[in-house]
């Protein structure tokens, strides 16, 4: 068992269901929101000790993709990550310049699922 495995590293990514559902976006824009959110935190992040074991065994990554109602939604949980230092990316799409996702680096799971743990699977 990695370590990876063993300390149950996640990499949490949520997604505005509005965007699907109210915006009639394309399913594959939405998917590449969260392509670039997820890109994006891995490559701010790249040094750090749990990206780095999660980035080790590339064949058993372990992701859990949750839907945000709204803008709203988005920002203040992007927000509540900021006041308790979860490092993440907030995806702004541009040149609309607003949030369509969010991707936090890999963390252990008991470290970071109480602030998501409200969020539905995304569907």
């Amino acid at each position: 068992m990695s370590t990876a495995q063993a300390l149950k590293l996640v990499q949490y990514v949520v997604i505005r269901r509005d965007l699907l559902d109210i915006m009639k976006w394309p399913v594959g824009a939405v998917i590449a929101q969260a392509c670039h959110a997820c890109t994006a935190v891995i490559h701010l992040n790249y040094g750090d000790d749990h990206t780095q074991e999660y980035l080790k065994d590339l064949d058993n990554m372990h992701k859990v993709v949750l839907e945000a109602k709204d803008e709203e939604t988005i920002a203040k949980i992007s927000q509540v990550l900021v006041d308790n230092d979860i490092k993440h990316k907030l995806w702004t799409e541009q040149p609309e310049n607003y949030p369509t996702c969010l991707a936090l680096k890999p963390y252990p799971k008991d470290d970071v699922h109480k602030y998501l743990k409200k969020l539905k699977l995304f569907k």
